[in-house]
């Protein structure tokens, strides 16, 4: 009887009268663009998740290592260990060609970085697009040939679309933004973003999404009609016509009209490397692809 009475007197003591405790409400989320604090790290990849990545490869070192804590808490990214840079920037690329995505690679600064040139050159001259992180050394040792500390936005400019060095961990989110609507805007193609070791370790307000600011960037694959013009009447007036295809019809979507155009005009096609699969290999009209490694009617043709 003292027992029962016991256990009653405590089921009461903490519930509403006739009733069962309530749990308690959860803290209402902030609404979306309310900032909040983050270290430049958790707001790198915060930004990537915003912007829909799903794979990131890469190998860590000194100076990105702080990305890799927040990365390896986030249930939205994966990170691919490679066991080389230009691994991660080439897996990168091929992740892009497979799923029409963005394709992502982080590497450290100075030897890690450079590691990441041939991919970006192969991503550059391919229209592919790659966004590549790298880590840098603190900003007081940038340009001071510091252990590891290397120009990589220099080394880069002529094989990439655009590149960042990011010397406030405030514009993260806007340089995140930007780098993937370039690398996949217009003709793609491969996006360097630089950030110091103490950018990433320092604290910051985080709030998506950020405003952008490219005010001379303005894609458009909106046919030219004059050019249309033109190109038909070099088609009608040319005594041996063949249409040379590239990759772009690929990356267009374009494939389809390409073969009514064929069929329309009977103009032979020959399709590069990067083209293939553009036309079918066992149409009538197709010549194969030209080059060292390609067939001689297509070699002849063009």
């Amino acid at each position: 009887m003292t027992s029962a009475t016991s256990r009653a007197r405590s089921r009461s003591a903490g519930s509403p009268a006739g009733g069962t405790a309530k749990p308690a409400a959860p803290k209402p989320a902030p609404p979306a663009g309310t900032p909040i604090r983050v270290t430049g790290a958790q707001s790198l990849v915060r930004s990537l998740e915003a912007v829909g990545v799903e794979v990131v490869f890469g190998i860590p070192g000194g100076a990105i290592l702080p990305a890799y804590d927040p990365l390896l808490d986030s249930t939205k990214l994966r990170h691919v260990l490679v066991r080389h840079e230009q691994g991660a920037g080439h897996a990168a690329t091929g992740y892009a060609q497979a799923t029409g995505k963005v394709g992502v690679c982080m590497a450290t600064s100075g030897p890690g970085a450079t590691n990441l040139v041939t991919p970006l050159a192969d991503a550059h001259m391919d229209s592919v697009p790659v966004v590549a992180i790298t880590g840098q050394q603190t900003r007081a040792l940038i340009g001071t040939d510091a252990f590891q500390e290397a120009d990589i936005c220099g080394i880069t400019l002529p094989i990439t679309k655009h590149n960042f060095l990011v010397t406030d961990p405030a514009e993260i989110p806007r340089t995140i933004a930007e780098a993937f609507h370039l690398a996949s805007t217009g003709r793609p193609g491969p996006v360097l973003v630089d950030i110091p070791k103490d950018v990433l370790q320092e604290t910051t307000s985080f709030s998506w999404p950020p405003e952008t600011r490219l005010p001379g960037y303005r894609p458009t694959l909106r046919p030219h009609g004059k050019q249309v013009r033109e190109a038909a009447r070099l088609m009608t007036r040319a005594r041996r016509p063949v249409f040379y295809v590239g990759g772009g019809v690929i990356k267009a979507k374009a494939s389809d009209a390409l073969r009514e155009l064929a069929e329309l005009t009977g103009i032979p096609v020959v399709t590069t490397l990067m083209a293939r699969g553009a036309f079918p290999d066992s149409h009538r009209q197709h010549l194969g692809m030209p080059g060292m490694h390609g067939s001689v009617a297509a070699v002849a043709a063009t």
